[in-house]
């Protein structure tokens, strides 16, 4: 049996992921989280521009016209997207989150934070798993709607921020990730199972283009009528600077 991670990496775009430093995607986001924590729109119909080696984000348009979001590990900030002006910044933003429950609103620079350490994950996986300090791990499979799907358990450095510390990743039999269940820690720690499909190849790369995260049973099952955040992806461009 090949080991499980560099079947995932295989199956996404191989070595070939090296090449590049930059991603840029349109996308639609949208859900009950974003209104539950006082964003229902502000990341509709965005523009995504993420650093891979340097783990930095940014959203735009970002809850004005003309504002973009900036996000890295330890320091968030929103800036006029015309000039780069920075309006506000938050330095150690995720210490913001201490004692949020999932109904605890959040601020623009929080939604700055969360919604840019969790595009950069999902944009970067699985390439990301084979940097240092991330360990993996093939567990038992899982099997759902008729189908067999092997599961990677992945431990996160605390160099990567997201949301916990420990995930599953489920593989289904093309190599492709079917679906990811976390914790997510600065939203209350919600258990949540979290869907891929719709993959597309751009630039040699497969990315799912369809991403709908659901509230999990405590029997791993999800939620019948607990959607929580919806990704539509229309188009991603990898460049090599």
């Amino acid at each position: 049996m090949s080991d499980l991670r560099d079947l995932l990496l295989e199956a996404h775009g191989g070595a070939q992921w090296k090449r590049y430093r930059r991603i840029h995607a349109d996308m639609s986001i949208v859900g009950s989280l974003w209104a539950r924590k006082g964003w229902p729109d502000a990341l509709k119909n965005v523009h995504v521009e993420a650093d891979i080696a340097n783990q930095q984000l940014s959203y735009r348009p970002f809850t004005a016209p003309d504002l973009r979001s900036f996000y890295s590990p330890n320091l968030v900030a929103i800036e006029r997207v015309d000039d780069g002006t920075r309006l506000k910044e938050r330095a150690n933003p995720r210490s913001s989150f201490e004692g949020h429950t999932p109904m605890t609103p959040w601020d623009d620079l929080q939604l700055a934070y969360f919604s840019g350490y969790a595009m950069w994950n999902y944009l970067n996986t699985p390439f990301m798993f084979a940097l240092p300090g991330f360990v993996t791990e093939e567990i038992e499979p899982w099997s759902e709607n008729g189908e067999l799907w092997r599961r990677l358990k992945v431990s996160f450095p605390a160099s990567v921020p997201t949301h916990s510390s420990v995930q599953v990743f489920h593989v289904g039999s093309e190599g492709l990730i079917t679906r990811m269940d976390y914790f997510a820690d600065v939203t209350g720690g919600v258990p949540t199972a979290h869907y891929m499909s719709d993959y597309r190849e751009f630039d040699g790369i497969k990315i799912p283009t369809k991403r709908r995260a659901h509230r999990r049973n405590e029997d791993n099952t999800p939620m019948a009528n607990g959607l929580a955040v919806s990704i539509d992806i229309s188009d991603v461009k990898l460049s090599e600077t």
